[in-house]
């Protein structure tokens, strides 16, 4: 599939609106650094930045720069994934979780969430 400015047009990019402090409204494109509008109401903002993705995507095909594809949703991970590690890591990791009587999953899990700063998980 030819990747041209209908091709991005139609992917389902994530659009985030927040009121502006100053009133009216900011708008993003979220997997589009620096795509960024504004409008008076709702509606303005709404118009303005579907304008500004089309710039965006323009300017990005005609100058050869990578353009992101949307990210996947939440739905569409698994939870699970294979992570390769010496065999020394993968001892101390189960010494520790038997130090703190949870599985290794959990400790895993703990201590990933510990490292990207996240306090609860879903």
């Amino acid at each position: 599939m030819k990747r041209d400015l209908d091709y991005y047009l139609n992917l389902p990019y994530r659009i985030e609106i927040v009121p502006s402090p100053e009133g009216g409204y900011a708008a993003k494109v979220v997997e589009l650094p620096g795509c960024i509008s504004q409008g008076q109401t709702l509606e303005e903002v709404a118009i303005n930045i579907e304008d500004a993705k089309v710039c965006w995507l323009e300017v990005a095909l005609e100058e050869s720069m990578p353009i992101p594809e949307p990210m996947l949703n939440n739905e569409e991970y698994s939870g699970k994934m294979v992570v390769r590690m010496p065999k020394s890591m993968h001892r101390l990791l189960v010494e520790r979780a038997k130090e703190e009587n949870i599985s290794l999953n959990q400790y895993i899990n703990y201590q990933l969430a510990r490292g990207i700063g996240i306090e609860n998980l879903r």
